[in-house]
């Protein structure tokens, strides 16, 4: 698994330590619209493009309730590195199905690397995926169980959409339970993404 890949499952896995959005920032449903021309909250050194899309703030909450994740109680997750920028935000599903699965962890994150810069460290598990006309890849790493990204090809970068399926029981979760319902979720999300 690439660096990039070890960074977002990170962000999945990491303990919350950043602040959720401020109140001054709540935006609801038709209020929320992707800008391309916000100031990023992080900046790197790479003279890498700017990451333009925030998710956090640029998915509109009632889009994110209506996928079953609490908007409420997401979270800031980024990643500044120096020579790339990753702006996150992770979300919790917790739709507990006894003694199958406790819900979902789910991170978004943004960053200015390439398509071909992940394909390149990911090719090993990733396939080429397409999500409402947007080039993405699919990346499903047996070794990393229970967790399923896609990532989406962006002018600035990529946004990696990766969900880790919480389970309720002891030993492995079938291998095609990691992206059920997956590609319908990340079409949900991708209209709001920043081209």
């Amino acid at each position: 698994m690439g660096r990039w890949g070890i960074v977002t499952l990170a962000a999945v896995a990491a303990v919350a330590t950043a602040c959720s959005p401020s109140a001054a920032d709540d935006a609801t449903g038709d209020e929320t619209t992707t800008s391309t021309t916000r100031t990023p909250r992080i900046t790197d050194d790479s003279g890498r493009p700017p990451v333009t899309f925030d998710p956090c703030y640029d998915i509109p909450d009632d889009v994110m309730n209506a996928a079953g994740y609490d908007a409420v109680k997401k979270e800031i997750a980024d990643m500044p590195m120096g020579t790339h920028t990753f702006l996150g935000c992770t979300y919790k599903k917790e739709d507990l199905v006894p003694g199958v699965r406790r819900g979902y962890s789910l991170n978004i994150l943004a960053g200015n690397v390439s398509l071909d810069e992940e394909l390149k460290k990911n090719g090993h598990v990733a396939t080429s995926a397409t999500i409402n006309g947007r080039s993405a890849l699919l990346e499903v790493d047996p070794e990393n169980r229970d967790a399923c990204t896609y990532v989406l090809q962006t002018d600035f970068g990529v946004v990696f959409v990766t969900r880790l399926y919480n389970t309720d029981h002891p030993g492995p979760t079938p291998q095609s339970e990691w992206c059920a319902g997956m590609e319908e979720f990340v079409g949900s999300i991708e209209p709001h993404v920043a081209n």
